[in-house]
């Protein structure tokens, strides 16, 4: 048999998904990597293939005659490796559920609670995906995804879990000391902790917008170190750190135990309204393991908020 020739599949994938929406960006977007990333890729891929596959215009991308050919085929091709994987995967209906979620929402509220999910539903077990990447239940291993979002994810079954504030916590031991926590205007004696947002726009909390609502000027809302994950900043203020801008998802157990207390009174709510959904396709709701995981967790997050 001839051995295959093929480009790097990352390379295929990009073109693809450049190619079916016409743009670098919602390519990147779609597969959760730069717009740079997709052109890097497009190029190699070019050079694979010894021919241009884009018409690169000031306001347009256009495909050339050559990427017109190849496009329809490599979107079939990926459909069938789609469906060969999921012929490979264990049976749809089989014990391993298998949940994508946030690192930080996965270790700071989900994975305390797991214990309850299988004291409930001892007969299936619980595989936790923990991921930034927005998955797509079509061609990913996910049954049930846990989204931060508007709750508008089309032919999915979106159920609200929770809403989200957030506001400054910190250690019990910041309260007492030479600069103890009393008032917002204290905050210019310590270190301000931040999460290193991918996008940072007016739908993700900061500390520039808690101290503007706060009235606290003369304050530098830039400094201090940065994490790409909350569950690291609020692991920071539990270690006496500095103060965090955490939601209440993710500390409201930090805060029940004692680890960290919040100083002030002053919550920002999502300007966009943001919440956590549990989300699923709408043929797998009836599966026995997504509606006890669905059942379970809607439960636990109305536990909470009760």
């Amino acid at each position: 048999m001839m051995k295959r020739q093929l480009p790097p599949l990352n390379a295929l994938r990009a073109f693809e998904a450049a190619g079916r929406h016409l743009s670098f960006r919602k390519a990147a977007e779609e597969l959760n990597v730069t717009p740079a990333a997709i052109s890097h890729q497009v190029k190699a891929l070019e050079a694979f293939c010894g021919a241009p596959l884009f018409r690169r215009l000031t306001r347009a991308l256009l495909l050339t005659d050559t990427g017109q050919v190849a496009l329809p085929l490599l979107a079939e091709g990926f459909d069938r490796l789609a469906e060969a994987a999921a012929g490979m995967q264990s049976q749809e209906d089989g014990p391993l559920l298998t949940v994508s979620v946030t690192p930080s929402f996965a270790a700071k509220w989900l994975v305390p609670r797991l214990d309850r999910f299988r004291a409930a539903y001892p007969d299936f077990d619980i595989r936790v995906d923990a991921t930034d990447r927005l998955i797509d239940f079509a061609r990913d291993t996910a049954d049930v995804a846990i989204r931060y979002g508007l709750g508008e994810y089309s032919g999915l079954r979106a159920d609200c879990l929770m809403s989200e504030v957030s506001a400054p916590v910190c250690s019990p031991r910041l309260l007492e000391g030479p600069h103890p926590l009393c008032t917002p205007a204290d905050l210019r004696h310590h270190t301000l902790l931040h999460v290193d947002w991918t996008v940072e726009d007016e739908a993700t909390p900061s500390w520039r917008m808690w101290l503007l609502a706060a009235g606290a000027h003369g304050i530098d809302a830039t400094r201090g170190p940065r994490f790409n994950q909350e569950s690291m900043v609020v692991q920071a203020a539990i270690e006496g750190h500095g103060v965090a801008l955490g939601s209440n998802v993710l500390v409201d157990d930090d805060v029940a135990a004692g680890r960290l207390v919040r100083p002030f009174d002053l919550s920002l709510s999502d300007p966009l309204d943001f919440s956590y959904y549990v989300v699923c396709p709408e043929d797998a709701m009836d599966r026995p393991k997504v509606a006890a995981f669905r059942s379970w967790v809607i439960a636990e997050a109305k536990q909470r908020t009760s």
